[in-house]
């Protein structure tokens, strides 16, 4: 698993003649991910994208699935001192 979002760089290079300077930007696939509170950029080549995008999909799904057992976790600890607090006289 690999935590990060798989993004696409679009870039000018710089050239004078290059297709870039007109209009069609370079693009790079790229993995996105933080580090210390601060972003990094991977680039990828297009061989790594499908095994990048599926590893990191699989990352996304099980913190969204242990985010959800969290909330559900807290919500029952709420209703329980909730229902303690109401049963007092």
């Amino acid at each position: 698993m690999l935590p990060g979002s798989l993004i696409t760089l679009r870039r000018k290079c710089g050239k004078a003649n290059c297709r870039c300077a007109t209009g069609a930007l370079h693009e790079t696939p790229a993995l996105s991910y933080g580090v210390a509170g601060r972003t990094k950029m991977l680039t990828l080549t297009a061989e790594e994208v499908p095994a990048v995008a599926a590893v990191a999909g699989r990352y996304r799904k099980t913190v969204d699935a242990l985010e959800a057992e969290a909330r559900a976790e807290l919500a029952g600890l709420v209703a329980r001192v909730q229902a303690r607090r109401q049963a007092r006289p």
